[in-house]
């Protein structure tokens, strides 16, 4: 049967391990939610505090180690045969990179994140200057070129092993240098089930919180109550939506939906610009970008073993959002290894590392700029309505713009979108890793895990509340642990297989 008729494509160890999972930490947080909320955040604490250390040196490599790759001769390498072209145009491409990376946790954090570290910076003395002046380069630090060098190995190194290769389009392929055929067997089942679970969950954990924003937002515009039984509405239709552009492919469903993504957000951004402080969102973006540079390394490093304040803060933020990034990275870099077929691998990085920072530091000067500017200089109340509820935050601060009712529909618009972009390549990747590595799974497991995924963020949401979900959340950080010593074999294997594949130039 040719393969675009295939009716089942299943790794049997990995789908089935992963639903067994899947059903055993949803039965742990739904039957005994009080301690799902207490162990899982215990663990992450745990791995923080002694683990801490290897994030930071992790993550500073990861970021070396692109910008070496960028700079050496294997940058002409293209992912593919030597004379194939790009599957996707340029801007389909990044419209679905950026989508599936942060698309909606800039929506969500674009206010609030910046007025967080104004009201509570990690030293001096909160709602001052000094904050003020602090605040954007740390969301900055947080958000860009450390976040985007961990998508960038990963989805290196899967599509150079699977177009370069001809290996399966899984994370376990990476490892063919150092591991052999062994790759087909229990380790590289143990590395996709263990991204199975991170994408699942992080995916589960983000449509919950992310129904409680958009609950927010309905009731801020249109007094529609905001509670669990609008979220979970919400939940189902994200779902249903994102299994129609499933079912629809990546060139049709997925890529469609992440270009309007970025149509509605540019807009968005465009008024908040061209309406609001213009000239101070100009001046602060410079400004803080200068910071952000000129403290780039010793951030990098910082772990504050002496300040115990400090390092508090660092738990809570640098740390818990670089096990983030990593636990995210499988889900993130099997999809941007997935569209990135043709490019070579200096265009990889450039379009998956330089671009999107610089457009995440757009995104956060406009937005936490023009809230900055107004807690400052306009009466103030953002910080108030961000301690209060942070789902809020956006719609808050567009009130005080023109057309303010207009414009937090469009955020509103804007998050749900983002959500059903990131639901569908999401479970498409999910359904690659327990595949096989297959490229283009059968509709069926497509649809499965597409609602599995939302009838998970349901029940907890229905169960536990934000308790679970946040519960849930400390589970998926903690994986980053165990994927962060993934990623350092996956750069040590990428130069290995380099300089086998490539021992002289490769040719312009």
């Amino acid at each position: 049967m040719p393969s675009g008729r295939k009716r089942i494509a299943v790794n049997p160890p990995v789908f089935f391990v992963s639903g067994a999972l899947l059903l055993l930490f949803l039965g742990f947080g739904v039957l005994d939610t009080k301690d799902a909320a207490r162990v899982f955040p215990a663990v992450l604490s745990a791995v923080s505090t002694h683990f801490g250390w290897l994030y930071v040196l992790s993550v500073g490599f990861f970021i070396g180690f692109c910008l070496w790759l960028l700079l050496s001769r294997y940058s002409r390498i293209r992912l593919g045969d030597d004379d194939e072209r790009p599957e996707f145009s340029t801007l389909s491409w990044f419209s679905m990179l950026f989508s599936a990376g942060m698309g909606i946790g800039l929506v969500f954090y674009g206010v609030a994140e910046p007025m967080m570290h104004f009201s509570a910076p990690p030293t001096g003395e909160g709602a001052t200057l000094a904050a003020a002046q602090q605040a954007l380069p740390i969301t900055y630090f947080h958000w860009g070129l450390h976040a985007w060098a961990i998508y960038v190995l990963m989805g290196l190194g899967i599509a150079y092993f699977a177009y370069r290769k001809k290996l399966p389009l899984a994370i376990r392929s990476c490892f063919y240098p150092l591991l052999g055929d062994r790759i087909h067997g229990v380790l590289g089942h143990i590395i996709d089930i263990i991204a199975v679970f991170g994408t699942l969950f992080g995916l589960a954990t983000s449509l919950g919180l992310g129904a409680m924003q958009i609950s927010a937002g309905m009731k801020h515009l249109f007094h529609v109550p905001h509670g669990t039984n609008t979220q979970l509405i919400l939940i189902a239709v994200i779902t249903a939506v994102a299994t129609l552009s499933l079912v629809s492919g990546v060139k049709r469903g997925i890529r469609r939906l992440s270009e309007l993504n970025m149509l509605l957000a540019g807009l968005l951004t465009l008024f908040v610009f061209v309406v609001g402080p213009t000239l101070f969102i100009i001046n602060t973006f410079v400004d803080n970008l200068g910071r952000y540079l000129a403290e780039i390394l010793t951030r990098s490093l910082r772990i504050a073993p002496l300040n115990e304040g400090e390092a508090g803060w660092m738990k809570n933020w640098t740390l818990f959002y670089w096990g983030w990034w990593i636990a995210w990275a499988p889900f993130v870099g099997m999809f941007v290894a997935r569209v990135s077929r043709g490019r070579t691998i200096r265009e990889f990085i450039l379009g998956v590392l330089l671009v999107p920072t610089v457009v995440t530091f757009a995104w956060f000067s406009v937005f936490g700029g023009t809230a900055l500017h107004f807690e400052l200089f306009g009466g103030g109340g953002i910080a108030q309505a961000v301690s209060k509820d942070l789902a809020t935050a956006v719609y808050v601060m567009l009130e005080r713009l023109p057309w303010g009712g207009v414009t937090a529909l469009l955020a509103a618009s804007v998050v749900a979108v983002f959500f059903v972009t990131s639901s569908d390549s999401a479970s498409f990747v999910v359904d690659m890793l327990t595949s096989g590595g297959h490229p283009n799974p059968p509709i069926w497991q497509r649809v499965f895990w597409a609602i599995a995924e939302g009838a998970c963020a349901a029940v907890l949401l229905y169960a536990g509340g934000k308790q679970a979900l946040n519960a849930l959340q400390a589970a998926v950080v903690s994986i980053g642990l165990p994927f962060c010593v993934v990623l350092v074999f996956i750069a040590v294997s990428l130069v290995v297989a380099l300089r086998r594949d490539h021992p002289t130039p490769p040719p312009e």
